[in-house]
C-alpha cells in the first residue's frame, strides 16, 4: 500500500505562518550576534587605543563609547552628586558623581567611583576630595538613563537613581556639559574612597543561545506536524 502524505487544511493554515515567525525570529538573533560581536570587538580597540588628553565634544558616547581618557583639569568638589543603588562587593553604597573642568575649559560629569552608606557625607572622607589641579583616567560611557522601573530623581534632595547628565548640570549651574559620563579608573584614592571601576567590556551577549532555541522550536514544530500527519493516514488506512 502506497501511503499519501496528505496535509490537513487547519494544521497547516497555523503551522506554516509558526514555522516562518520561528525561523525568522532566529535569523534575527543570528543577525544580532554579529552585530553584537562587532560591537564586543569595537570596545575592546577603543580600550585598548591611546588615551584622548581632550574630552571631546558632542555625543561621543555614540562612536566612542569606552574609549579611554586621560583629562587634566579640576573637581568642582561642592558640586558632588549621589547616585544610588550601587553595590561593590555585595556592599550598599553610593557612586560619587563630580563635574570636572579640565583645563582647557571643557565640562564633565565625573563617575569617581562607590562610596558605602556611611561615607556619603563629604566629611567623612576629606582626604577623598581633590583640590587643584589633578589628573583624571577613565572611559567615555553612556549615561545611565532612567527606565521605567526607576524612581524619579530628585535633584531638590541631590538624590538621584540614573545619570540624567543634563539635569545634573542643571542642577549644579553648570553650561554646556558634555552629554556623556566619564568612568573613573581604580587608583590609589587618599582615605580608600570613592573606589573606582576597572576595565571590563562584558556585554550580555545571549543571541546564540537564543537563536538556537528559536530554531529548535521550528525543528519541533516541523517534527510535529510531520507525526501528526502520519498518524492521521494510519487512522485513515484503518477506516
Amino acid at each position: 500500500m502506497i501511503r499519501r502524505f496528505r496535509p490537513a487544511f487547519w494544521p497547516t493554515v497555523i503551522s506554516v505562518p509558526a514555522l516562518i515567525v520561528l525561523l525568522a525570529l532566529g535569523t534575527w538573533q543570528m543577525n544580532r550576534l554579529a552585530w553584537k560581536e562587532g560591537l564586543i570587538r569595537a570596545f575592546a580597540e577603543r580600550v585598548n587605543a591611546e588615551a584622548l588628553t581632550t574630552a571631546p565634544p558632542g555625543n561621543a558616547h555614540e562612536t566612542q563609547e569606552y574609549r579611554r581618557v586621560r583629562l587634566s583639569g579640576r573637581y568642582l568638589n561642592d558640586q558632588e552628586m549621589f547616585l544610588a543603588g550601587r553595590t561593590f562587593n555585595g556592599r550598599g553604597g553610593w557612586a560619587i558623581l563630580t563635574p570636572f573642568r579640565t583645563d582647557d575649559g571643557a565640562l564633565a560629569i565625573v563617575d569617581r567611583g562607590w562610596v558605602p552608606l556611611d561615607r556619603k557625607d563629604p566629611r567623612t572622607r576629606q582626604q577623598s576630595l581633590i583640590e587643584g589641579p589633578t589628573t583624571v583616567e577613565g572611559l567615555i560611557r553612556r549615561p545611565n538613563l532612567r527606565t521605567y522601573f526607576t524612581p524619579e530623581n530628585e535633584p531638590d534632595k541631590n538624590l538621584w537613581f540614573s545619570a540624567d547628565v543634563q539635569a545634573m548640570a542643571k542642577k549644579a549651574g553648570l553650561p554646556e556639559v558634555r552629554p556623556y559620563l566619564i568612568e573613573g579608573l581604580r587608583q590609589a584614592i587618599p582615605g580608600g574612597f570613592p573606589v573606582g571601576g576597572e576595565i571590563q567590556v562584558a556585554l550580555r551577549n545571549d543571541h546564540l543561545q537564543y537563536a538556537i532555541t528559536w530554531y529548535s522550536l521550528a525543528i519541533a514544530l516541523v517534527v510535529i506536524y510531520v507525526l501528526f500527519h502520519l498518524k492521521l493516514e494510519r487512522e485513515r488506512d484503518l477506516r
